[in-house]
């Protein structure tokens, strides 16, 4: 199993349309063949010390039966499309690709 987590820091003001396009497309990548999780996350205040809370960062959770099905699914056309509606929302993107230690 892959899991991948990516970091997206949002424009100002934009994170409410960017989370309304980006729910809008989960459907589609839940039916992919092997994804078996794909969900958005925001920070909450946990009052914990080593968090490092950043409102503008939508955290993507995703977990993928395996590599193959990851790369398939970064082509996929919904996702050529979400990426194009999304282009001028996004300051900067980030992922971790991981595996089971």
């Amino acid at each position: 199993m892959i899991n991948v987590i990516a970091s997206i820091q949002i424009k100002d003001g934009q994170k409410d349309r960017f989370l309304d396009i980006f729910k809008a497309n989960v459907p589609n990548v839940l039916a992919e063949n092997g994804c078996l999780e794909y969900v958005p996350t925001v920070d909450v205040d946990s009052g914990l010390p080593p968090q490092q809370r950043d409102s503008s960062i939508v955290t993507i959770l995703e977990k993928w039966a395996s590599l193959d099905d990851l790369k398939a699914h970064l082509v996929a056309p919904h996702m050529l499309a979400y990426r194009e509606q999304v282009k001028d929302l996004v300051v900067q993107s980030s992922i971790k690709v991981l595996a089971a230690a």
